[in-house]
């Protein structure tokens, strides 16, 4: 994590000949700290480890074990990955804030509630991120293997959304990316980070329970049928 943001942080010390100068409404200082604050949503997650344990539960038939049991497959699934989470959450969020006092001496104004406002946004964020996770595991019911589909998705949240904010995409491609997942599991958080405003707080706040609750409902969706299949071809 520590050399990864190093490349970074001359990778944008590069781009920024001035400190000061300002692209696409950004200062080096808050590309960085965006920077930061999106890698620590990324490090969180470990999404790989979760559609691994789903897809293999899924082709395995260890799933056939949870059908019966009194909790819902979903729910379980997505309390046992917060539960890691949380560790790693607080972890990096530590190590992230340590390592840009460490490389910037400051962080951008932000008040107490405001921080704390940020951190429920980055919560919500690792909790639609899971269930995106769940959602692409629960493919399997349908095809043999879901684990590249993760890859490809990994891959845009990864390439695209944690590296530049939206603002630094083509103004017709920023209408599609803010109604992505990018939108809600990586930049909400960390524009609010380096650039906290009550209004954006609220947009990204209903755009993360949409998602949250839209997400549970395809999980759900996924689940139910996928179990059905199971029962009508008897397991």
């Amino acid at each position: 994590y520590f050399i990864m943001l190093y490349i970074f942080l001359n990778l944008w010390q590069y781009i920024y000949s001035d400190p000061s100068e300002v692209i696409n409404g950004y200062t080096m200082s808050q590309m960085i700290w965006y920077v930061i604050f999106t890698e620590i949503l990324w490090g969180t997650l470990a999404g790989r480890k979760l559609c691994k344990k789903i897809a293999n539960d899924v082709r395995g038939g260890n799933i056939a074990y949870n059908i019966n049991k009194p909790y819902n497959y979903v729910g379980y699934s997505l309390a046992t990955h917060l539960g890691d989470c949380s560790i790693r959450f607080v972890m990096y969020l530590v190590l992230g804030i340590l390592v840009g006092l460490l490389f910037l001496g400051s962080i951008p104004g932000i008040g107490i509630l405001e921080f704390l406002g940020v951190v429920l946004t980055m919560i919500l964020a690792t909790v639609i991120s899971s269930l995106l996770v769940i959602g692409i595991g629960l493919l399997s019911f349908v095809i043999e293997d879901s684990n590249p589909f993760y890859w490809l998705y990994s891959k845009f949240i990864l390439v695209i959304g944690t590296i530049f904010p939206i603002e630094y995409f083509p103004k017709f491609i920023q209408p599609f990316l803010s109604l992505s997942p990018i939108f809600v599991v990586c930049y909400g958080p960390a524009k609010l980070f380096v650039n906290f405003t009550i209004d954006g707080f609220i947009t990204v706040l209903l755009a993360q329970i949409a998602y949250i609750i839209i997400a549970w409902l395809v999980c759900s969706l996924l689940y139910k049928k996928g179990v059905k299949n199971l029962n009508v071809n008897g397991g």
